[in-house]
């Protein structure tokens, strides 16, 4: 019987264990990829095609070019344009206002926490708790907090506004709803980050003489950069996708002042008695390209730079 040489052995099991080894990795992201493209990847790819037809969502899709954003970029007499330009508007308002608290407001907790002030775990429970409630439960409990008459904002103010109702009041409402909801999840990600910074820098920083403001500037903001850059580019992009809040707290109003881009979108696509599945994807493609830029702008200028 002919034997194999040891040395081709060797060859053969070495080899079997590369391919076992370029193989598992797949084994395990392959339930991950086919989330992601049947939830994801599919969806996108069929919006952007559906942005070129002419739909109802009963009779099949009409190709019709470029004519649905022709009509919402430059046709100013369509009532479509108006949407785009005005929810669009309105939405980038959002982003500018919001998304800066969003940032500073959990960094600032995380920091005055990560000092381990007495009851700082009870605390840490109570800011991350609002993130855990659904939208419709948070915009329920800041409309009875809002109530012109028997909310408890305007009692202990001694105020009679309307919060909802008039501007600029319905923009600071929203903003502090918002950020009352979703600022749990950064000041998390801004804990870990803080509690990875080695003590001797801080420990250094005094023999030096520094103060806590010099030490938050020089040796925190430098040493959690790519958390910073994480969280500022993830709730850019969430709360350009605003719906919940406008939608039940201020209805888009007064007069269309709130009124975001998701809104126009669902109700051209499935509010209205005729749907209109073109128009909608344009726009909602034309939203997409703009969170694009704006995440690539950030990572652009916020992105850790070599010397």
């Amino acid at each position: 019987m002919e034997t194999v040489p040891a040395t081709k052995q060797v060859k053969q099991v070495k080899h079997k264990r590369v391919i076992k080894n370029s193989v598992t990795p797949w084994i395990f992201l392959a339930p991950h990829l086919l989330i992601f493209g049947v939830f994801f990847l599919i969806p996108v790819f069929f919006g952007i095609y559906i942005s070129f037809t002419e739909w109802d969502l009963i009779s099949s899709p009409t190709f019709i070019g470029l004519d649905n954003y022709k009509e919402i970029l430059l046709q100013s007499d369509s009532i479509f344009y108006e949407q785009l330009h005005t929810g669009l508007k309105n939405t980038f308002l959002f982003v500018l206002f919001v998304v800066p608290f969003c940032i500073i407001v959990p960094l600032c907790l995380a920091a005055a926490l990560n000092t381990k002030p007495a009851l700082w775990k009870f605390f840490q429970s109570l800011f991350y708790l609002p993130s855990l409630f659904a939208i419709s439960a948070v915009v329920i409990i800041w409309t009875l907090m809002f109530n012109v008459t028997y909310g408890p904002i305007n009692n202990i103010l001694n105020l009679e506004t309307v919060w909802t109702g008039t501007q600029p009041y319905a923009w600071i409402a929203l903003i502090i709803v918002t950020v009352w909801w979703s600022i749990g999840g950064n000041m998390i990600i801004y804990q870990a980050a803080l509690n990875g910074i080695p003590k001797d820098l801080y420990e250094a920083a005094d023999i030096d003489g520094a103060s806590p403001f010099q030490k938050f500037i020089k040796i925190t903001l430098p040493s959690i950069r790519g958390q910073i850059l994480y969280t500022v580019v993830i709730t850019t992009i969430a709360h350009f996708n605003v719906y919940g809040q406008p939608l039940m707290l201020t209805g888009g109003g007064p007069t269309d002042s709130t009124r975001v881009l998701l809104m126009d979108i669902q109700q051209n696509a499935f509010g209205s008695g005729q749907s209109i599945a073109g128009i909608s994807s344009a726009m909602a493609v034309i939203l997409g390209v703009c969170i694009m830029i704006v995440a690539s702008l950030q990572f652009f200028f916020l992105r850790e730079r070599k010397n």
